[in-house]
């Protein structure tokens, strides 16, 4: 396990290389010029060109990239153009408000998921199985941005029940919360659903039974523990599409976290915003990766890494 540890920790920086080249280059495909933007639509195209030397934009892209990266390995992720802020400083302002979204929208999804799936493998080809799948099919299929808008305008606009945009107290997170929650809630009921099934299926199951031991043992003790492997393994991964979900959700609900920043930044070509966000993003990815697969271990000591 620690030699293995060992090789995630050193595959880190190869990885944040090679996403940081990804971005980098991307960026720079997108069209419009930061220059222009920032020098403003009336400028001359001499101003235009000093504040492209002024931004850096004039020299090489691998010169470009090297700055950067020296820059980032120094923790400096450069200065956003648009606010002239750090962005660092911009991305731990909003930082605290996305991960609030998504840890109380990820716990709604594990809360409300995995017991609706343990529930329908606990009563296959029933009532209670085919409205739980019903639903999850449904939220796997279901857009974030039209679920948003929907609960807006019923809850917010025609109820009045619940703030309709920002975060201006706790109901706020009501809405952005469980809309972002949905699609994560959906395949964790499939996972667990489908898990939980191939577990029951097994002899010591059948055994567990014969013993006369209680459903609450069988079920949560012995059925539930084999088959979390696949659910932390689902629940881990499935951060990144989390992460991808909260661009979308925050913009619908105007949420002042990192996914509103980074849509506001590709709007104005804010290179260094934008790629400090996608790093932070994927490093927390790649995290969550590597927290899911010590818990596997934790959870079933049989398995080897390599």
């Amino acid at each position: 396990m620690k030699a293995y540890l060992a090789k995630k920790l050193l595959a880190f920086p190869i990885i944040l290389i090679g996403v940081s080249i990804m971005i980098f280059v991307s960026i720079r495909a997108l069209p419009g010029d930061p220059a222009r933007l920032m020098a403003g639509p009336e400028a001359t195209q001499e101003a235009v060109d000093h504040m492209r030397i002024r931004l850096g934009l004039d020299q090489p892209l691998i010169t470009q990239y090297v700055h950067f990266v020296k820059d980032v390995a120094h923790g400096n992720l450069g200065q956003s153009l648009q606010s002239q802020q750090p962005v660092t400083q911009e991305i731990g302002e909003r930082m605290p408000y996305t991960l609030a979204l998504a840890v109380l929208a990820y716990l709604l999804a594990i809360v409300i998921g995995v017991p609706a799936g343990m529930s329908a493998a606990i009563y296959p080809n029933r009532w209670l199985d085919y409205s739980v799948m019903l639903l999850a099919i449904a939220g796997a299929s279901v857009a974030n941005f039209w679920l948003g808008l929907m609960a807006m305008n019923y809850f917010s606009v025609t109820l009045g029940w619940l703030p309709l945009l920002g975060a201006t107290s706790w109901k706020s997170y009501i809405l952005p919360s469980i809309t972002l929650a949905v699609l994560p809630m959906a395949v964790m009921a499939r996972m667990t659903r489908s898990s939980m099934l191939d577990v029951l299926s097994e002899d010591y199951i059948r055994t567990a039974r014969a013993k006369g031991l209680s459903a609450v043992n069988i079920y949560c003790r012995h059925a539930f523990r084999n088959a979390l492997i696949p659910i932390v393994t689902i629940v881990a991964l499935n951060f990144g599409s989390l992460v991808g979900g909260a661009v979308v959700t925050e913009s619908v609900f105007n949420w002042p976290g990192i996914g509103r920043l980074l849509v506001d930044s590709v709007r104005y070509r804010d290179y260094p915003v934008i790629q400090g966000v996608a790093l932070v993003a994927v490093f927390g990815v790649v995290v969550m990766n590597l927290l899911g697969e010590i818990l596997i271990a934790v959870l079933n000591p049989k398995i080897r890494f390599d």
